[in-house]
């Protein structure tokens, strides 16, 4: 079975670069319902699903986010994503 490109959100390149400057490694993930970005920072790792401003998650992340046993955020912008890390 071939896999074409995911839908990437608009602000998806934005986030990453920003991460990335901060130090962070970045792995886009592409499966259906499955978050994004897999980030890793300072030694964790992170499952962050990117959203436009005013997006939802599809049926198919909604399933994945209710039967993951870890944490999964959601981001919108930039300074979502660097909080997450700086916490």
């Amino acid at each position: 079975m071939r896999h074409y490109g995911a839908k990437r959100d608009d602000n998806e390149v934005e986030i990453v670069n920003a991460l990335r400057a901060i130090g962070a490694s970045v792995a886009h993930l592409s499966s259906k319902g499955i978050p994004d970005l897999l980030v890793s920072f300072k030694n964790k790792l992170y499952l962050m699903e990117v959203k436009k401003p005013k997006g939802k998650l599809t049926p198919d992340q909604i399933k994945f986010h209710e039967n993951w046993k870890g944490e999964i955020h959601i981001v919108r912008t930039v300074q979502d994503a660097i909080e997450i890390l700086n916490k």
